[in-house]
């Protein structure tokens, strides 16, 4: 049983709010009994299985102790899975905060005090919600609560308040260029955990920097949320906002941006409508999970029927800008994580080669291309070597031809 707390004017409100909006909200349904341990409110009927109770103090303030404990670790994610101590990552590697394993009402406690009234029925019909959460005076979290062996679970994403800048990314300042364009689609790739969302965001902050737009980001759940300055920034989040990305993309269209974000590219339509966006004169940035250049453009061909491959091929050839593939690699003095980033930029070559489908020439054709402002992730790794920023072998261990690295 947690212990009685000191009152808390902040906390108190905030639990005043997410109880009167899980009792106005006419899709939650009737509320269960409270979590063992934990008096309910009143008398209520029996409630689905599967949903969650309405937010109490203990698990309010439990909760934000554990995110300040992430926050000063610092840590990247936090993990809520009964039968662990609650788990931060930290510079990549899990740390557990704490000795004792969590209960499996002690995780349903903490996650009552995460998801918003509006995402409760969701959760409970599909098993599994993501959602953005601003906790106060703790900043922004990206949340996955879901299922798992017949109990909850959560995944939570930490944010930066600030939205990032290359600089202090150490990312290569060649970068800067794609903010500078007018139109043309712009592709983050890696695998998870990267820093895809980040190097988005910290590309989105230059092109505010340089130039007034009008921008409409559309992202599942939003992640970085970017001031207006002298521009129109719009924050659109699918299934808050609108249904799904392909609506949300299709009506973005209509409303005048000079530039989309869109999060991911899960699917055909979202694929195809970023193209034609950018074939339009838009400047589209988005991510994909794909380890480099040629598997993006491959992953997104491959996305299409046969019939229409030649066809697509001579889109991408035109739209396509650039794709930016990255790794993040653990630093030598074990503060942080930095990472090594390969850069294609479109040429007429690279087109003709896009149009041609000679799609595995082009890792070549960016090492002969480097005036350019291409970057392989070979010399990329190296150079991090020489400015000590990593280990030899880590980067090595990376490396896509480990002779070319050494000789690097």
């Amino acid at each position: 049983m947690l212990k009685k707390l000191n009152p808390d004017p902040e906390l108190d409100g905030l639990i005043r709010q997410l109880n009167e909006s899980a009792r106005s909200d006419p899709a939650a349904g009737p509320l269960p009994p409270a979590p063992d341990g934990i008096a309910p409110e009143s008398d209520v009927a029996p409630a689905p299985r599967w949903l969650l109770p309405q937010a109490e103090e203990e698990g309010v303030q439990w909760l934000r102790e554990l995110l300040e404990r992430a926050r000063r670790a610092p840590a990247s994610d936090l993990h809520l899975v009964a039968g662990a101590p609650p788990v931060a990552r930290v510079n990549g590697h899990l740390e557990p905060l704490g000795e004792r394993g969590l209960t499996h009402g002690e995780v349903k406690l903490l996650c009552a005090a995460l998801v918003p009234p509006d995402r409760r029925e969701r959760l409970a019909g599909l098993g599994s919600v993501d959602f953005s959460l601003r906790f106060p005076s703790l900043g922004r979290f990206r949340c996955n609560v879901h299922r798992q062996r017949d109990h909850w679970s959560a995944a939570i994403r930490l944010f930066p308040d600030d939205s990032p800048d290359l600089a202090t990314l150490n990312l290569p300042d060649a970068l800067g260029r794609f903010a500078g364009l007018r139109h043309g689609l712009v592709l983050v790739t890696g695998p998870t955990g990267c820093g895809k969302s980040t190097t988005l965001a910290a590309l989105v902050r230059r092109v505010l920097a340089r130039r007034s737009v009008h921008l409409v980001t559309i992202e599942d759940p939003v992640e970085y949320e970017h001031e207006h300055g002298n521009s129109v920034v719009e924050h659109v989040e699918v299934g808050r906002d609108a249904p799904g990305f392909r609506d949300a993309l299709h009506a973005a269209l209509r409303q005048d941006p000079d530039v989309l974000l869109i999060g991911e590219m899960r699917d055909l339509d979202s694929i195809s409508i970023a193209i034609t966006a950018a074939e339009t004169g838009h400047l589209v940035l988005s991510t994909l999970h794909t380890g480099d250049a040629p598997q993006t453009i491959h992953r997104i061909l491959d996305s299409y029927p046969p019939t229409q491959i030649s066809t697509v091929r001579a889109q991408l050839s035109v739209s396509l800008a650039g794709v930016i593939s990255q790794q993040l690699l653990p630093r030598a003095d074990g503060n942080g994580r930095v990472p090594a980033v390969e850069i294609m930029a479109v040429t007429p070559a690279i087109r003709n080669l896009i149009r041609r489908g000679k799609i595995e020439q082009i890792r070549a054709q960016i090492t002969l291309e480097r005036s350019a402002g291409m970057l392989d992730l070979d010399e990329s790794l190296a150079r991090l070597v020489r400015e000590k920023l990593v280990d030899p072998e880590e980067a090595r261990a990376r490396a896509r031809v480990p002779e070319t690295f050494d000789a690097g």
